[in-house]
Order: C-alpha cells, then sequence, then structure tokens
C-alpha cells in the first residue's frame, strides 16, 4: 500500500487498483493528444483536386480537363472522347485534343470562365470523335492537349467500353463499308 499525499493536511492510501483508475484516464487523454497531432503535419486529403469519376483530371494553363476518358467498342474501333473543360482564366482558349495515333485533333474553343461538356451523349457540348482508338477497353490511351496560350500536356486517358450502362449510349457505332 502506497501513501498518497494531496496536501499538507491529507494523505490517502491508494493499492493498485485505484492507482490504475486514476493513471487510465490520464493515459487516454495524453494518447487522444498524440494522436490527434499526427493530423497537424499531414494534408488534408479531400482538400486535394481528384477524379471523382472513371475520367482523369489535367489542367493546361488555366484550363481544367475533368472526368476525361474514351468510349469505344474495342481496339481499332471508332471512339468518342468525353468529359468537360473548364476555363478559369478571362481570356477565350482553343483546346486542341489529339489522342494517339490520330495526327490531327480535334479542336474546342472555350469561353474565359465557361465550361464546354465532350461526348456527353446529347445535344449540350462538343463531340470529339476517335477514327481508330489505339487500346482496348481496360487499357489507357495517350491524349494530348494543346493551346498557343497554355502549351501542351498528355495525360493517360482510360478507355471503356458500353458495358457500363451509363456508357452505353456513347459507343459510337462503327459506319458500314460498301
Amino acid at each position: 500500500m502506497v501513501l498518497v499525499s494531496l496536501d499538507r493536511h491529507l494523505e490517502l492510501p491508494v493499492n493498485r487498483r485505484t492507482r490504475a483508475r486514476i493513471l487510465r484516464p490520464a493515459g487516454a487523454g495524453l494518447a487522444v493528444l498524440v494522436l490527434a497531432a499526427c493530423t497537424a503535419t499531414n494534408p488534408v486529403t479531400t482538400n486535394e483536386p481528384y477524379s471523382l469519376s472513371d475520367g482523369v483530371r489535367v489542367t493546361l494553363g488555366p484550363v481544367t480537363a475533368v472526368n476525361l476518358l474514351v468510349v469505344s467498342a474495342g481496339e481499332g474501333e471508332p471512339g468518342v472522347l468525353s468529359g468537360a473543360l473548364t476555363n478559369d482564366g478571362a481570356d477565350d482558349l482553343r483546346v486542341t485534343l489529339t489522342t494517339a495515333g490520330e495526327t490531327t485533333g480535334s479542336t474546342v474553343d472555350v469561353a474565359g470562365g465557361g465550361t464546354v461538356y465532350i461526348g456527353t451523349g446529347s445535344d449540350v457540348g462538343e463531340t470529339v470523335q476517335v477514327a481508330s482508338v489505339d487500346a482496348a477497353p481496360g487499357q489507357l490511351l495517350t491524349l494530348t492537349l494543346t493551346s498557343p496560350a497554355a502549351g501542351s500536356t498528355q495525360v493517360q486517358v482510360p478507355v471503356l467500353d458500353g458495358t457500363l450502362p451509363q456508357y452505353a449510349s456513347l459507343v459510337p457505332t462503327p459506319t458500314p463499308s460498301r
């Protein structure tokens, strides 16, 4: 048995169980403080831009391209690019989108402060055709974004087919040959 002095006039006997009951909450409080300090040095992940869907994200100057992907029935088949371009700048920009295997790309004009949707399967936005996709569904395809005012960047975009219902209406049908 140990005597614990709370002040000069009062001494209480403390056995092992009582000491453990006193020290456990203090230890838990110390652990909370130590572990909480770990978040002070780590960035908050949700503050970092990331791709929310199946496509990828890339920035070219003031233009941010989001959810970029190619939809095609298969390798060597025609495809369509899907995603969106947002211009955070004040000036209008022309962006050229070129996939691997293409010699010329498709140009999309993005107004300052505006957004252009690409390949949405509706009347809203632009259609960016890919004559022949150089990758099978499930693989990645190189896409180059170029703008005279912002330079050029490359990104690997996923190739998807119509297996997922949200992309089934986007799969282009091949043009019959005579």
